[in-house]
C-alpha cells in the first residue's frame, strides 16, 4: 500500500511517461501510459475504448424469444462479449430455451457463457432451477450469482441474465 501513495504523489509531480514502473508489476504495466489533465496519451487500452459508442455495441434482436418489456435490448454485443438482458418467466426450462435463442442470434451458445445472474421470487425454487440450469451448461459451468428478490416484472418467478464470450 505504501507504494500506491508514493506513486500517486510522483504521478502528480512528474510527466506520466517519466513515472517509474514498480518491478512487481512487470513488463505488462510498462506498456500502459497515463494521461494528465491536458489530454496526453492514454495508452493502448484507453485508446481502444475511446472509439465511438456505436462502433462498440450492437443490439441483438430475435423474434424467437419474447421482446424486451421496456426500452432495452434483448442483448448487446460489445468487444467480443454478449450481454443478455434478464429473461423472465415462470418455467425455468422455457427461460433457458429463450436465452438460447438470444445467444444463438448473437453468435454465441450456452458453452460460451461465462457469467449468469439468477433472480428468484422465492428461494424455495433454487433446487428446481438448478436441476434445469445444469442441463444447459457444459463443464466448466459459468460463474453465477443467485438472489431472492422482492418482485419481478409481470409476476415472473425467475429472471436469468448472462454474459457470453464470442
Amino acid at each position: 500500500m505504501a507504494w500506491s501513495a508514493a506513486a500517486v504523489s510522483r504521478f502528480a509531480a512528474a510527466s506520466p511517461a517519466a513515472a517509474p514502473v514498480p518491478a512487481r508489476l512487470g513488463a505488462a504495466a510498462s506498456s500502459l501510459s497515463f494521461a494528465g489533465a491536458r489530454g496526453r496519451r492514454f495508452g493502448p487500452v484507453a485508446e481502444s475504448l475511446s472509439t465511438s459508442a456505436t462502433a462498440l455495441k450492437e443490439a441483438v434482436q430475435t423474434e424467437k424469444a419474447p421482446a424486451a418489456l421496456g426500452p432495452y435490448s434483448q442483448a448487446i454485443k460489445a468487444n467480443n462479449l454478449v450481454f443478455v438482458s434478464g429473461v423472465l418467466g415462470l418455467n425455468p426450462e422455457q427461460i433457458m430455451k429463450n436465452m438460447g435463442e438470444i445467444l444463438k442470434a448473437s453468435g454465441a451458445s450456452y458453452a460460451s457463457v461465462v457469467k449468469t445472474t439468477i433472480m428468484l421470487a422465492d428461494l424455495q425454487d433454487f433446487k428446481k432451477v438448478n436441476e434445469i440450469y445444469g442441463k444447459y451448461f457444459p463443464a466448466p459451468a459459468p460463474a453465477r450469482s443467485t438472489y431472492q428478490v422482492a418482485a419481478l416484472p409481470l409476476n415472473a418467478r425467475i429472471e436469468i441474465e448472462c454474459i457470453a464470450a464470442l
